[in-house]
């Protein structure tokens, strides 16, 4: 059998490092300014998965003292009526940053509602000034997984610069995005996606390789070269019980956790073939989700300290 070596990247923990010094800044923004920054999240319609990210978001401002309203619009709700709560929320003074939970249902227009935020409230970093500001290496929102993935990172001192990184999905959210950071710090970046031939071939050749498809243990022992970091976006619902011990053994705890609640959790990396041949690997839970959270929160403090110095100039 073979030997499980990979060193397992606490994202919790990072996320809770971060966390700290966010509560410890918004604390010092009470004390000057008297206020609290304040988000946001805009949830249309009633995606269970969506309300659970959104109620994680909320109660991880609460955690740092940050202020919040959950905006909710049922899944009936037209764009106007959707721009217009948009509109009152670029116009509200007491908002400093504005969340939309992503996927919007099919019926709306993501691109609008992207373009009509304001985009010195937009926390996760898509509004297309914010998108060209990261790009020319402006002050700018940084979409928040990528963010955080460069969190770990430079937090557990892994080496980007002079690194061969590999990315696989090229999504406006995570990939496009990350490839950028990641080039800023001097990686050579590959970017993969659906069309991509011969997809080993060239995943092999990452010392860093970031998988973020939304296909559940797609990435397999073929997929990486040994001693990789393995960065794993995914989060997967898997309902079967059987299918979770091809993936996680027999007796897994996970096994038991999908007889017992129905499901467990996924990424897009084969956890067991992974953790034979990385040095370093992120796990689902626990890994990149955390600091997903952290990195909005920090978005939010900036963008609330952005606004209370540009009231005082």
């Amino acid at each position: 059998m073979s030997r499980l070596t990979a060193q397992l990247l606490d994202g919790k923990a990072v996320s809770q490092a971060i966390r700290s010094e966010i509560a410890h800044d918004v604390a010092a923004l009470k004390r000057s300014a008297g206020v609290a920054p304040s988000l946001a999240a805009v949830l249309v319609g009633d995606d269970p998965a969506s309300q659970v990210y959104v109620r994680n978001k909320i109660i991880a401002c609460a955690e740092v003292g940050m202020r919040s309203v959950e905006v909710r619009l049922p899944p009936t709700a037209t764009q106007d009526q959707l721009m217009a709560r948009l509109r009152r929320l670029n116009e509200d003074p007491d908002v400093d940053g504005i969340l939309v939970q992503l996927p919007l249902p099919p019926t709306l227009d993501r691109t609008a509602v992207i373009l009509a935020l304001d985009p010195a409230k937009d926390v996760d970093g898509l509004h297309p000034l914010n998108a060209g500001r990261l790009l020319m290496r402006l002050e700018a929102p940084v979409p928040c997984t990528p963010a955080g993935i460069v969190e770990l990172l430079e937090r557990y001192r892994l080496p980007i610069a002079g690194q061969h990184a590999v990315i696989v999905g090229r999504s406006e959210i995570v990939g496009r995005p990350l490839g950028i950071l990641l080039l800023q710090r001097d990686a050579t970046v590959t970017m993969c996606h659906s069309k991509t031939r011969e997809l080993p071939v060239i995943t092999r050749q990452a010392d860093l390789l970031v998988a973020a498809i939304g296909r559940p243990a797609f990435i397999r022992a073929e997929h990486i070269r040994e001693g990789a970091t393995v960065i794993d976006v995914g989060v997967n619902r898997l309902g079967d019980a059987r299918a979770a011990a091809a993936l996680f053994g027999e007796d897994s705890p996970r096994v038991h956790q999908v007889r017992e609640r129905g499901y467990t959790l996924v990424g897009d990396v084969h956890p067991r073939e992974a953790a034979e041949r990385a040095a370093h690997l992120t796990p689902v839970p626990g890994g990149i989700g955390p600091l997903t959270i952290a990195c909005l929160l920090r978005n939010t403090l900036r963008a609330a300290q952005a606004r209370r110095q540009a009231a005082v100039r």
